[in-house]
């Protein structure tokens, strides 16, 4: 209830003070007489006055002093060119006009346009043979603007009568005497006896502080400028002194007299409005102050549903709301002298009521907007959500392929353009010729192209639709360099990408399956063995030589698990990259040597060649001399393992440019598979039967450690030909 209190007085006070404002500058005045209206009603009179009585000046006599100058003869001599231009533009106006006529058998009125052309030739050439000529057709156009004027001006001598029986007036001609009146005066008898504080409501005296002597010259405000009658008028100017008044025993139905009383109400009006206003403004304030008004709007329950409402509708209806608001205080607040009072105050209560609704629900928005400003972090969320952002993302989407974005705006410019175009030819079909032309030159080729690249776009739309239901279909044709094209290039890439993909993971099943079953046929066996002589070496009846035997068995196998598990370890630790190198300089060529001795023994053993190739100087590179040993290791292990008998072998280490190349070469004794990345795998095999000894690790363990390097290694198989090549860095 409180804030519906307040909110009236506020209101009441602000439109009050408005209008003090606005209708200030009529109703601050001591009285009507001092106004603007009266002051434009006066001179309008006044003017009038001097227009049909002060001047004294009839038609015929201007005529008399009309004068023409040589400049006035010359320039209407030459007013449409010399001689030969005029005389020249007369006979092309009347050219077609008698040509017509003789074609139509109307000779009588092709002579008549003769004879008229004619007589036009004679005037002008006369306009060039005699300044008597062309003097005297000027006098007859001032003449004519003359009889022009007092027609115009006769317009207004029934106003002039009106104001001439409201106003009373004595003025007297200061170089002549003679006076002029609307006054029954005798001869003896003084003005003042008739036109005095007394009978009269209003006295305007010439000459005053005011207004000097009343002089006739000048132009008139509601008779436009007349270039021959203003000169010969001002001429004859003349000043006058006296009185012009406004009796108090007029008629009541005098407009003047009801305007001062009407202005009179007005005024009181103004002044009750305006204080009253400026108090309720002040109540308000106090108000306010003393129980915050404002803060006592509820927006607890409500917040949650207005916080639902797009962040930028709310501020353009706060916006809308307060401008409305001040255009309702602003709207009619004029109280105007000739403005009914009774409408005038039904009008403002009326306005007072619509505004102090419209100022509650502006002052209720800014109160919920405040509370939602109060949460800076829920700001940018709201922002996101703004119709204004979705529509800014909008377009920055549509034009994030310019081409889209800009063939789109065109093709909507077009479409609006022949729009408009086809609205014109129905209200004007003159124009039909020039729209069919340019709608056959430029909407029937835009029209094919947008039916071919709706084709376009269908074929890719089927396309993907097929795609996703795993029917790979062949390659969309990629038609231009349109979006739509790369569009159609990027989904034939895809769906390759799909085709290797797939192939790439039914490889992986297939190697996953081969994984589980290696390992566990490589971690069995051992361990089988292990547990059978284990349980054989329990039985009573085993002899010393034969416990020695599952004994030696039993080690073998346990250490053939255990390489086999630690190399399981180390491919595993390889691959996921948790292993740190220590690298320093080494030379490969002694690190290449070392790991030959170590099967010395072996080499000698077997019936395999090798032949060794290494350059006089060292060949050093930054490596982990201990992970680089293994890799070394592992190659020459696979070389003796899987190298067709009584074959040689290569080995080869050598420097080109800034890399070092280390060449293993061998003949081998299994056929190897087409796949070579499948011997990368972990516990893939030359021996596909899995007779021979090792992990199937090796040469994966090996590839690891060489691009933990940022080395390479790869494998080359000719035939039965197994080349193996380790690439490093020496710098």
């Amino acid at each position: 209830m409180i804030f519906v209190i307040w909110i009236l007085l506020f209101t009441f006070g602000l439109s009050g003070i408005i209008s003090g404002l606005f209708n200030g500058k009529d109703y601050i005045k001591k009285d009507y007489f001092q106004t603007q209206q009266f002051e434009d009603e006066l001179n309008q009179f006044v003017d009038y006055l001097k227009m049909f009585e002060l001047n004294n000046i009839n038609k015929e006599e201007l005529k008399k002093k009309i004068t023409v100058t040589a400049e006035e003869i010359e320039e209407h001599r030459y007013r449409y060119g010399d001689l030969s231009t005029q005389v020249s533009n007369i006979k092309g106006q009347y050219e077609h006009k008698i040509q017509d006529a003789l074609l139509a058998g109307n000779k009588e009125v092709a002579d008549a346009y003769i004879a008229e052309r004619d007589k036009k030739i004679e005037d002008i050439t006369n306009n060039f043979k005699s300044d008597e000529h062309v003097r005297a057709k000027i006098v007859k156009e001032k003449e004519q603007k003359i009889d022009e004027y007092f027609r115009e001006i006769e317009n207004y001598r029934s106003d002039f009568m009106r104001y001439k029986a409201l106003f009373t007036y004595y003025l007297k001609n200061t170089a002549t005497g003679e006076v002029y009146t609307n006054v029954n005066i005798s001869s003896g008898d003084s003005i003042d006896t008739f036109i005095n504080n007394k009978n009269m409501i209003f006295i305007q005296s010439y000459p005053s502080s005011k207004y000097a002597y009343l002089s006739t010259g000048g132009q008139y405000r509601f008779v436009g400028d007349n270039d021959v009658v203003t000169p010969l008028i001002e001429k004859e100017t003349s000043t006058f002194e006296g009185k012009i008044a406004l009796p108090k025993a007029a008629s009541s139905e005098n407009p003047i007299l009801a305007d001062y009383y009407d202005f009179q109400q007005k005024q009181k009006i103004f002044f009750i409005y305006t204080i009253s206003g400026i108090l309720a403004f002040l109540l308000s304030f106090y108000l306010n102050k003393k129980t915050r008004v404002i803060q006592c709007i509820p927006t607890g329950k409500w917040q949650p549903y207005y916080n639902c409402i797009p962040i930028d509708v709310t501020v353009m209806a706060l916006v809308f709301t307060g401008l409305l608001t001040l255009l309702l205080f602003i709207m009619d607040n004029t109280l105007s002298l000739h403005q009914n009072l009774y409408i005038y105050i039904r009008d403002t209560l009326f306005r007072l009521i619509v505004t102090t609704l419209f100022v509650a629900l502006t002052l209720i928005q800014g109160k919920f907007l405040l509370e939602r400003a109060k949460a800076p972090a829920n700001l940018k969320a709201d922002w996101q959500k703004a119709l204004l952002h979705r529509a800014y993302q909008g377009i920055k989407e549509a034009f994030l392929i310019r081409s889209i974005g800009m063939q789109l705006f065109i093709l909507l410019s077009v479409v609006f353009a022949f729009g408009v175009g086809a609205a014109i030819v129905l209200i004007e079909p003159i124009y039909i010729w020039i729209y069919i032309p340019l709608f056959i030159v430029i909407c029937v080729p835009i029209f094919i192209i947008i039916i071919k690249r709706s084709g376009y776009f269908n074929r890719i739309v089927t396309n993907t639709d097929e795609l996703v239901h795993g029917n790979f279909e062949q390659d969309i044709p990629v038609i231009g360099k349109s979006a739509l094209a790369v569009l159609a290039a990027n989904i034939n890439a895809l769906k390759h990408g799909i085709k290797v993909s797939q192939k790439e993971q039914a490889k992986s099943e297939r190697l996953k399956t081969e994984l589980i079953t290696n390992v566990s046929h490589d971690l069995r066996t051992p361990l089988t063995s292990i547990i059978t002589y284990t349980e054989l070496l329990k039985t009573s009846d085993v002899t010393d030589e034969e416990r020695d035997a599952y004994i030696e068995i039993i080690d073998r196998k346990s250490k053939r698990l255990k390489v086999l598990i630690d190399d399981l370890f180390e491919a595993s630790k390889m691959a996921s990259g948790n292993i740190e190198l220590e690298k320093e300089k080494v030379d490969l060529v002694q690190l290449l040597q070392q790991a030959l001795a170590e099967y010395n023994e072996t080499i000698e053993e077997s019936t395999l060649q090798f032949r060794i190739t290494t350059p006089d100087t060292p060949v050093y590179a930054v490596v982990d001399g201990q992970k680089l040993w293994r890799v070394f290791d592992n190659l020459i292990g696979n070389i003796l393992k899987y190298s067709l008998e009584n074959t040689r072998v290569y080995i080869s280490v050598k420097k080109a440019n800034d890399k070092a190349v280390i060449a293993f070469k061998n003949i081998t004794k299994y056929e190897l598979s087409e796949d070579i990345d499948e011997l990368f795998e972990r516990f893939k095999r030359g021996d596909t039967s899995r007779h021979t000894e090792g992990s199937g690790l090796g040469l994966a363990i090996a590839k690891s450690i060489i691009d933990l390097h940022e080395g390479s290694l790869d494998i080359e198989v000719d035939g039965d030909l197994f080349k193996v090549t380790v690439s490093l860095n020496t710098k």
